[in-house]
């Protein structure tokens, strides 16, 4: 239950991607992106404008504000000169401050302050005494002050007195020498900035920040009001930098209540150790206010821009892609086989599309139905195809087993027809034939599933309605046809097959086909498939999967027949046999194993590995005293290889006595001038050359003339008979005659009888190999049997 939420999420998710993946929805977010993007840098570019307009204003009022503080710094100091003039000649104020007359001195500088609207007035004597209502406020710094005025060139300025920085102006006393200083201070408060700022045309911030000699080390500028530490920490440092670069115009500073533009304005001071500045600030964000209203309606104007940006791109987009999605539909109906066909409502590009589509359409369906006809059709009778039986079979597989039965009709000899009447009217009998049997068995399916075979479906209550049926078809189909204006009689063979549930209608057709070859072989007319007699060719081609495996496993090895010299009266040669032991199947029999070999192209690496053998085998029975001849069986197919003669004559030289090739004169017929030419090399390299199984097959003179051989092998079936029959003794000594006179030796196999052996040895053989002599040996056995040669001399001597 927990999972749900997370699965719905990502279904959204989803959901959401799959959107994206259209087309009006990209086109809307690409052109809504793209106009967003223009508009972005438009607001961009008109708020930086308009930033800059209002910091140059704002530079503007700061350097002007500047100039009128100046302005008004002079006009004061010109008042307060005038009035501390006045004052300090008039002789009755002189003469009260002689004889200290401090009452008379207060009145006099009370009524000039309240008159010029003085903060302070007050006298410094020589002694650093202050007379004036207020003098206990500033007794603190008159020293100070009474020491700089007498070294000032001009005795105005800024000095700070109690803490806070006053405008200056001082004018001596003299009676008649001079006394002192009287001073008139205005107090540079917030009151005189808040007149300062009343002037400008913004409302600007000003401030006098001032700082003593303790703080000129530490950079400390003091501040009326509450500031923050690290807010005077910035703005002393800004000053400072001001200062010490000699900036006279206003520059950005980053305040504590946001970005704003500050002019530093040096105040001219009595002392420099208590500079003094005026610092005319102005934020920037007030700058920008009255631009918001402009900004804001832009900003509005943007978004209302973006969304009918946005609507009219869906809209566009939806009306481009209506046509372009029912294409997309059309295509996925015509992928599925269905009738695809698009409305054209437009004369443009996808108009024309639409068109094209719907032509592309058609023409894909007329070339759907020549393909489907093609591929369920035969190309030269025109009958249906091996495939179209299959769906005939298939179509019919629902009926109970033991209804359904694929036939398969074959033409006698159909190729010395086709070479007799040409490739045409052959194929002509073949659909002449097709159509009679259409018409003999109409829902029979007839198809052409090879060049001489036809195949068809017949539909019985059992296998006798089947067999009744299939002879009766046999006994119509054989009349004669008419092809190209000539009777041509026909022989047929039917093969029949059962379709068992399950196995599929190609399995079916195979075993007809094989069911065909069989009536065939047997000379019969009607015959059905005969699983027993078939075999199991797929368990046999499994073998030859694992005859490599088994070579390496050592699974297959050699046995040694021995050949016993009839004349010498003891062992000369073994031959070396094939043998398989399978581990599930036992004893192969070379007859099996070797055949198939040569069928799947084993047989080489096969008769290589035999060589090899065989040949370190005759060197351990060397090494054992026991020098014979060592015979390897080779195949024909393996003759027909140039290179194996370059591998055999190689591996000969590591013989340790003679080498024997025997090859059967079939192996000569398949390819007369290459294996005449291998043989002759091999003799050439003193490999003697055994022609094996003479008199089976169709033996030819003609080819043992040519042979360059050292041995004629008489076959088993020859030799197993003259004890028996007249005529196959004549056949064998007329045989052994004829050897003798072309040169060869000659060795009968299947020598199983002390008869045979003597009649053979009367008739002149030379040797005899057989189970009278020894069977087939492994090599233990066969050391053992060398051993008692002795013995089988004396038997047989």
């Amino acid at each position: 239950m927990a999972r749900r939420p997370e699965l719905a999420a990502l279904q959204g998710l989803k959901a959401r991607l799959t959107r994206f993946t259209h087309l009006r929805t990209r086109l809307t977010v690409l052109y809504a992106g793209l106009f967003g993007a223009v508009l972005l840098l438009v607001s961009l570019s008109v708020y930086l404008a308009i930033g800059q307009a209002a910091q140059r204003q704002v530079r503007s009022e700061l350097t002007a504000t500047g100039t009128v503080f100046d302005r008004v710094w002079s006009l004061r100091s010109d008042r307060l000169r005038e009035g501390s003039s006045l004052l300090s000649r008039d002789f009755g104020f002189r003469e009260a401050v002689a004889t200290r007359d401090d009452p008379t001195i207060v009145s006099a500088m009370e009524n000039l302050k309240q008159r010029f609207e003085i903060d302070r007035a007050f006298i410094v004597t020589a002694e650093g005494r202050v007379i004036g209502d207020d003098a206990g406020a500033i007794a603190a710094d008159a020293r100070l002050l009474a020491k700089a005025l007498d070294n000032a060139e001009d005795p105005s300025g800024v000095v700070v007195l109690g803490g806070a920085p006053y405008q200056i102006m001082a004018a001596p006393v003299l009676s008649p020498d001079q006394i002192g200083w009287l001073v008139f201070a205005v107090r540079l408060d917030r009151g005189e900035m808040t007149a300062l700022e009343k002037l400008s045309a913004i409302p600007l911030n000003a401030a006098v920040l001032s700082r003593d000699a303790p703080n000129l080390k530490s950079g400390g500028w003091r501040q009326e009001g509450r500031v923050s530490a690290h807010d005077r920490a910035r703005l002393s440092a800004f000053i400072d930098q001001a200062i010490a670069r000699k900036i006279t115009t206003p520059q950005s500073i980053d305040a504590g209540d946001g970005a704003a533009l500050a002019l530093v304005k040096p105040l001219p001071t009595l002392t420099k150790t208590q500079p003094a500045v005026l610092v005319l600030r102005y934020p920037l964000a007030r700058a920008m206010a009255p631009y918001q209203l402009m900004l804001a309606m832009v900003a509005l104007a943007g978004l209302a821009g973006l969304g009918v940006v946005a609507w009219g791109s869906w809209a566009l987009a939806r009306g481009i892609t209506r046509p372009i999605s029912a294409l997309d539909e059309a295509v996925h109906r015509l992928k599925r086989g269905e009738e695809a066909q698009v409305e054209i409502e437009t004369e443009d590009e996808i108009g024309r599309l639409a068109g094209s589509f719907n032509t592309m359409a058609t023409e894909i369906r007329d070339r759907e139905r020549r393909i489907t006809h093609l591929a369920l059709h035969d190309g030269d009778t025109g009958l249906p195809n091996r495939l179209a039986l299959e769906r005939v079979v298939e179509a019919l597989s629902d009926l109970p087993p033991g209804q359904v039965y694929v036939a398969a009709l074959g033409v006698h000899r159909f190729d010395h027809l086709r070479g007799a009447i040409g490739y045409a009217l052959a194929a002509q009998a073949m659909r002449m034939i097709g159509n009679r049997l259409a018409g003999l068995a109409p829902a029979s399916g007839v198809a052409r599933v090879a060049s001489d075979v036809l195949g068809f479906v017949l539909v019985a209550a059992d296998l006798k309605a089947a067999e009744d049926d299939a002879q009766r078809l046999m006994a119509e189909l054989e009349t004669p046809l008419n092809v190209g204006g000539d009777a041509i009689d026909l022989t047929l063979h039917l093969g029949l097959a059962s379709l068992q549930r399950g196995a599929g209608p190609g399995a079916a057709i195979e075993q007809a086909n094989i069911a065909l070859d069989q009536a065939r072989g047997a000379r019969r007319r009607v015959a059905f498939f005969d699983a027993a007699a078939y075999g199991d060719p797929a368990a046999n081609l499994a073998l030859m999967s694992g005859m490599l495996r088994a070579l390496e496993d050592g699974a297959i090895d050699l046995f040694y027949q021995p050949k016993f010299d009839m004349r010498l009266g003891k062992v000369t040669g073994v031959e070396a046999l094939s043998r398989w032991r399978h581990p599930a199947r036992g004893m192969l029999p070379p007859d099996l194993f070797i055949p198939m070999a040569e069928e799947t192209g084993h047989i080489r690496t096969l008769t290589e590995w035999v060589f090899k053998r065989a040949i370190d085998v005759q060197a351990q029975l060397a090494e054992a005293g026991h020098v014979v001849e060592m015979s390897v069986n080779v195949s024909g197919r393996t003759l027909g290889e140039p290179d194996f003669a370059d591998f055999a004559l190689a591996e000969a030289q590591r013989a340790a006595g003679g080498l024997i090739f025997e090859i059967t004169e079939t192996a000569v017929i398949e390819n007369p001038d290459l294996a005449l030419s291998m043989i002759g090399r091999f003799a050439d390299a003193g490999i003697k050359i055994s022609i094996d199984d003479f008199g089976t097959g169709l033996s030819s003179l003609a080819y043992l003339k040519q042979i360059r051989g050292h041995e004629l092998k008489i076959d088993k079936s020859l030799v197993e008979g003259v004890t028996e029959s007249q005529r196959d003794a004549l056949i064998v000594r007329s045989t052994i005659d004829l050897a003798h006179s072309l040169g060869l030796k000659v060795t009968a196999e299947g020598v199983e009888t002390e008869d045979c052996y003597a009649i053979l040895a009367g008739m002149g053989c030379d040797t005899a190999q057989g189970y009278l002599i020894a069977k087939p040996l492994p090599l233990k056995e066969l050391l053992r049997f060398l051993g008692e040669d002795d013995v089988k001399a004396r038997r047989f001597g």
